[in-house]
């Protein structure tokens, strides 16, 4: 007898416990469980929010940049990415009342996280579903090398269009006027060493 694997969906999922300390997210049906990320990650993440936050009021965007957001895509796929954007209309179609969103951001970014299986899914897995799914930009921001891997979309899969660091200025044909140094990003945490890289678990 040939077995089926089960596809978990979000219906099936509401049940899990909120504020345990875990982050929960669905990827083609297959549940994956992290624990909420470290301080280093987080200020990287807060230094992307407040970079989007700072130039969307700049420019009377409209939109809405966000740290950690429900992105629900499908019954059986619903994110929570470090960082996203969403334009005015993709905000007012997409935000529910409940506070989660139902439709993808026009950005998603994701701070990486050591371990081989946090690094595939940020490398590949995410990449893929979120090409998929028609996120128009996604960026990978590495703490530990302290650069910003740029993907935008060629055909139905992203191609890595740069790898950003040190000095240079992170810019986007989807953010009108936005620029970023890359190092301002990294600003708050320590000058990299060969304990701490070896010491870091997230």
């Amino acid at each position: 007898m040939v077995l089926t694997p089960i596809r978990l969906t979000v219906t099936a999922l509401k049940g899990l416990p909120e504020g345990d300390g875990n982050r929960y997210e669905l990827i083609a049906g297959e549940l994956y469980v992290t624990t909420q990320p470290n301080l280093e990650h987080q200020l990287v993440a807060d230094a992307v929010c407040e970079s989007l936050r700072v130039w969307n009021r700049k420019y009377g965007q409209g939109g809405l940049a966000v740290s950690a957001p429900g992105v629900i895509l499908a019954e059986d796929e619903a994110f929570a990415p470090d960082v996203v954007w969403y334009s005015q209309a993709g905000r007012a179609a997409h935000l529910r009342p409940n506070g989660k969103f139902y439709g993808p951001p026009a950005l998603a970014v994701e701070v990486l996280s050591r371990g081989v299986k946090n690094e595939q899914r940020d490398r590949a897995l995410k990449p893929a579903r979120y090409a998929f799914w028609g996120v128009r930009e996604y960026w990978l921001v590495d703490r530990f090398s302290r650069t910003v891997v740029v993907h935008r979309p060629a055909g139905p899969a992203y191609v890595v269009v740069a790898t950003l660091g040190g000095e240079a200025t992170l810019t986007s044909p989807l953010l009108a006027g936005f620029a970023c140094p890359v190092c301002d990003l990294f600003a708050d945490l320590p000058p990299v060493t060969v304990a701490s890289e070896a010491n870091d678990d997230d």
